[in-house]
């Protein structure tokens, strides 16, 4: 009996899904409506996400529009822009809110690839608790015999393959986001 790697597969994915969606959330000085999906605004006494309360548009490569479906809401969305320490600067207008990316200096552009680093690790971390766990599995149907020894060390194969993919998959997230943030 072969052991199945299925979901394990499904949960590594979920790994890099998650590092791409954080990196796809940092201000890099350009323009992203990303960059606020994380934003919750109170809201009627409850918080929801921003996206749930305004239309978010690109006005130009420096500068989001936000226009709230309620006008009354615009404190409320300036406050929890501010609040939420991404570095951006916000201008209230009559029809709404500018969100203005400032442009990263050379040191904000370090601190911002040591970010990415952590992030990097943290998902390998991630990465290297999933395959102990399966490593571990392994190991105990090999004890009560639903696997043989060979099958053991075919399944360890398998699973080193996995993670070296994985691996080299997020190595590639990084670098390709590093290289948006160095310019």
């Amino acid at each position: 009996m072969q052991y199945n790697f299925l979901n394990f597969k499904t949960e590594i994915n979920k790994v890099s899904e998650y590092l791409s969606k954080e990196y796809n959330q940092l201000n890099i000085g350009r323009a992203s409506p990303m960059v606020l999906d994380g934003i919750s605004v109170e809201s009627y006494g409850s918080r929801v996400p921003l996206k749930n309360i305004a239309s978010v548009s690109i006005e130009d490569p420096k500068t989001l529009r936000i226009i709230p479906w309620d006008k009354n809401q615009i404190k409320e969305i300036e406050k929890s822009i501010v609040a939420s320490n991404l570095g951006l600067s916000v201008a209230v207008d009559d029809s709404g809110i500018r969100v203005i990316f400032s442009q990263l200096t050379t040191e904000s552009r370090q601190t911002l690839v040591k970010v990415l680093k952590e992030k990097l690790e943290e998902s390998r971390i991630t990465v290297r608790k999933e395959r102990e766990r399966i490593w571990d599995d392994i190991q105990a149907k090999e004890k009560v015999n639903l696997i043989t020894e060979d099958e053991k060390f075919r399944a360890k194969e398998d699973l080193q393959k996995i993670i070296d993919e994985v691996n080299g998959r997020l190595e590639s997230i990084f670098e390709k986001k590093e290289k948006e943030v160095i310019g």
